[in-house]
């Protein structure tokens, strides 16, 4: 890699174009130029996050999301090539219910808020689910494999129940949703 990035700043894109994987050049307004950038900023989000105190286990799962996060963000960048396996998303259903498993049953809306992990976390899902969205609409114009809105669908699953496991590091708990229309209907 170091050999292929020795030039940062090439002036190609001062036209408002950009180069993918493959070569080809598209506006940088194009859904999958999106979807990279959603992907990529994900990344970023995750990478703040793993600034903040948490379990080993959780630390090294969000490691290995970010490396496939970049597998993501290569395959999105090569039209019809697949860097992200169908093992990826399986990993993450494994980890969900690991870590789910563990959390006492939700009886009420959470807001994405406590500690400063877990509202992190809750950064991180909603640009998840905001990256998957941009995938879908990408399907819609072009071929992609299914593993990516999978793994993009799970992921966000996944961070809402990393949030849940890091609000409660140290005594913490979920910050609940106050329904005024659950607090009539329990009097």
């Amino acid at each position: 890699m170091a050999n292929r990035l020795t030039q940062i700043a090439t002036r190609t894109g001062d036209d408002g174009t950009t180069g993918l994987g493959d070569n080809t050049r598209v506006r940088k307004d194009s859904l999958r130029v999106q979807a990279m950038g959603d992907v990529d900023e994900l990344n970023s989000h995750i990478g703040l996050l793993l600034c903040e105190p948490m379990p080993d286990g959780v630390r090294e799962l969000l490691m290995e999301v970010q490396h496939q996060l970049f597998n993501l963000g290569g395959e999105l960048s090569i039209p019809g090539f697949e860097l992200l396996k169908p093992e990826a998303v399986l990993a993450l259903d494994q980890a969900l219910a690991e870590h789910n498993a563990a959390l006492p049953r939700l009886a009420e809306f959470i807001l994405p808020a406590g500690s400063r992990a877990a509202s992190q976390a809750h950064v991180c899902r909603t640009v998840a689910r905001r990256a998957e969205r941009t995938v879908v609409a990408l399907e819609q114009l072009e071929s992609l494999k299914d593993t990516p809105r999978q793994y993009l669908n799970r992921l966000s699953d996944l961070l809402f129940v990393l949030a849940r496991v890091l609000n409660r590091m140290d005594g913490g708990d979920d910050v609940y949703w106050k329904s005024e229309r659950l607090a009539r209907n329990s009097d």
